[in-house]
């Protein structure tokens, strides 16, 4: 009864009825489409065009253009999309979030609204998390575009400013969400119109979409200036912090991870740099170094939240698990992580423009996205994007087993019983997918399976470049691979011979992730398209989550019991409690990227007015009407300012006037 209500009140059951209607009207035109010659279907393009020049709307000619594209892809690619696949693009043409589980071919969803909203000529983004994802698309894709009379373009990073410019005038280009922010800056910064590569922002269809528009919303894109002059005490407030006590000079919160000297703390500042009181003004600066040496050193850890090579400090993205070269953490922070691991430290810059993924998108004129776990998150995209989240049926039902969560009293006894579970089914020779948080916890089970002589594969951000094969082989027989977060996003791990009959991939979790969308990520490499397959976690009570969210009760009532170190517990109760800590969690990170678009919202309106400006000037030919214009308003404003000032006299206001 209460799943009759829920589907009553949900929108995207009676937007699902509707969508339903319209992907029947493309699938009755599979027969007419396929008599079509090759040369009659590169024609409806152009048909398409004239259709529109004349005044029909995109929504006239969806159902034959989505029609021609699915005809178009079985010719190109042999792939013919599944009638959920159209269901997806549906949604996504009219601006929704398409939720698909992995495996179900997001990739070709893209392609059909991508298609009909490029024959406007206004062009169409297809945005991913990595230049790996974006450059496998553009070409595995890109061939049914240019069946079609298309022009597909990809953005990577070391383009040119004339190759840039190449690939956004193509009517389909497939870019990473970083590298069109920072074009989009780096436009606004240029000294001459011809120097821009972006035209006006029309559509976007944004892959992982949660990813990219919750995970990283926190994530300012930056493009610094000059380094400004700030006195080097880096070295000096990294060896203070170092000779810190924890509890006694300073104090650690595990929920919040946030720093906080004691008056013990305090004292030992003062005597260490020489000073009478800490807090006083003139000191505001080296507070600020000693803030980020304590966070540096016991907040933030290495090979969890960053890696050191090449004599720099590397950021880890905490939700894909790669790399984010380029990017440093800002206010100082940066460089108290290069003070802790001795390594060059560089100085500090000042920030010359800034956007967030939340301004930049908003942008576009429409935006749509899909993934494969966007449900939990449904108000955030509403209240934010206004996108709705339309959860599309699988082709063929899940029969994937997700087993409960198995828990720990200890980090320790956890492992080895992830080791033995893992050796049991490499002997029987299936397939299994270790999914780790950090690069730190792959690295040591690594260790521990080399001991075991279980011979298996790592992929962190330390080997991204083996990616691609790794993951080849990820399903194949005894194959034994473990990964971050890298393997949980736009990958497709198929399954070798006679994997299925072995109960087909088992993914091992080897902790909850503060976010339940990360979770089922990495459950859905596992299972896809009616694949058999398997997933459990594998949870301590030590577990980040767990100790930073009260665990506490849990562990006491668990000793209580008489559980022992190496034995598992299995309840829905303590399911319940780590699904409770998760939504505690996402719930605070809703808040705290709510609360940053509100700041961001005053800056990007003071953004698009200065950017509004500046490119009217650069794209007139003569700057003389708008300069002369300028100052008479200037002028203006200030002859009206002193008019109005009743108390002074009239010399008085045309002394003031001269002056100004």
């Amino acid at each position: 009864m209460f799943k009759r209500l829920f589907k009553v009140f949900d929108c995207s059951y009676s937007d699902l009825g509707r969508l339903t209607k319209i992907a029947d009207q493309i699938d009755a035109l599979s027969e007419e489409m396929s008599k079509l010659s090759d040369e009659e279907l590169q024609n409806k393009t152009n048909e398409f065009k004239e259709r529109l020049a004349k005044g029909e709307t995109l929504d006239d000619i969806l159902v034959e253009a989505f029609a021609v594209v699915r005809e178009a892809s079985k010719r190109v690619t042999g792939m013919y999309p599944f009638y959920v696949q159209l269901l997806g693009a549906i949604a996504i043409h009219e601006g929704n979030i398409a939720e698909m589980k992995t495996g179900e071919g997001k990739t070709l969803v893209s392609v059909m609204p991508a298609y009909l909203n490029a024959l406007t000529g206004k062009g169409v983004h297809i945005v991913t998390v990595n230049e790996y994802l974006a450059q496998r698309d553009s070409e595995w894709m890109g061939v049914i575009f240019k069946f079609l009379g298309l022009t597909v373009g990809l953005n990577l990073r070391e383009l040119s400013p004339d190759e840039k410019r190449e690939a956004y005038n193509s009517d389909i280009l497939y870019s990473t969400n970083s590298e069109l922010g920072f074009d989009y800056l780096r436009d606004n910064m240029a000294l001459y119109a011809a120097q821009r590569v972006q035209r006006p922002l029309n559509f976007a269809i944004v892959d992982e979409v949660d990813s990219i528009l919750i995970d990283e919303a926190r994530t300012p894109l930056i493009i610094s200036g000059q380094p400004a002059k700030t006195a080097n005490l880096y070295i000096a407030a990294d060896l203070f912090a170092k000779s810190l006590k924890r509890d006694i000079d300073f104090t650690y919160d595990e929920k919040t991870k946030a720093t906080m000297l004691t008056m013990e703390g305090i004292k030992k500042a003062e005597q260490r740099f020489n000073i009478d009181n800490l807090y006083d003004l003139e000191h505001s600066e080296l507070v600020h170094y000693i803030d980020n040496a304590l966070k540096a050193n016991y907040s933030m850890q290495k090979d969890v939240d960053y890696v050191v090579q090449d004599d720099q400090v590397i950021i880890v993205d905490p939700f894909t698990g790669r790399l984010m070269r380029g990017r440093q953490y800002s206010e100082g922070l940066h460089q108290a992580l290069e003070a802790k691991e001795g390594v060059t430290i560089k100085e500090e810059t000042k920030i010359v423009a800034t956007i967030t993924f939340q301004n930049y998108f908003r942008m576009y004129k429409k935006l749509a996205g899909m993934t494969g776990t966007a449900k939990t998150e449904e108000e955030e995209f509403r209240n934010i994007y206004n996108m709705k989240v339309i959860e599309i049926s699988t082709n063929k039902p899940v029969i994937r087993i997700d087993a409960p969560d198995k828990v720990y009293l200890t980090k320790e006894a956890k492992f080895k019983a992830i080791v033995k579970e893992i050796k049991e089914r490499y002997n029987k020779g299936q397939p299994v997918l270790v999914g780790t948080i950090a690069i730190e916890t792959s690295e040591l089970l690594s260790k521990m399976l080399t001991r075991e002589k279980i011979p298996h594969e790592v992929l962190n951000a330390k080997n991204h470049a083996r990616e691609a094969e790794i993951i080849a082989h990820a399903g194949e027989k005894g194959s034994v691979t473990i990964a971050t977060n890298m393997a949980g996003r736009g990958t497709d791990i198929k399954l070798g011979e006679g994997v299925k009959e072995l109960g087909g991939l088992c993914v091992i979790g080897t902790e909850r992730h503060e976010s339940r969308r990360i979770d089922n990520q990495l459950r859905g490499r596992s299972g896809r398209q009616g694949d058999p397959g398997y997933s459990q976690f594998f949870i301590s009570l030590e577990d980040d989550l767990m100790v930073r969210f009260g665990s506490d009760r849990m562990k006491s009532m668990l000793s209580t019991i008489g559980l022992a170190p190496d034995e598992a517990i299995e309840s829905k109760m303590l399911s319940k409690s780590i699904e409770s800590a998760q939504k505690r969690v996402e719930g605070n990170n809703f808040d705290m990227r709510k609360q940053l678009l509100q700041y961001d919202n005053v800056m990007g309106r003071q953004r698009e007015i200065i950017y509004e400006k500046r490119n009217k000037i650069l794209d007139q030919e003569s700057i003389h009407d708008e300069v002369i214009n300028i100052i008479s308003t200037t002028i203006e404003g200030i002859v009206n300012n002193e008019m109005l000032k009743e108390e002074l006299s009239e010399e008085e206001k045309k002394k003031n006037i001269i002056n100004n």
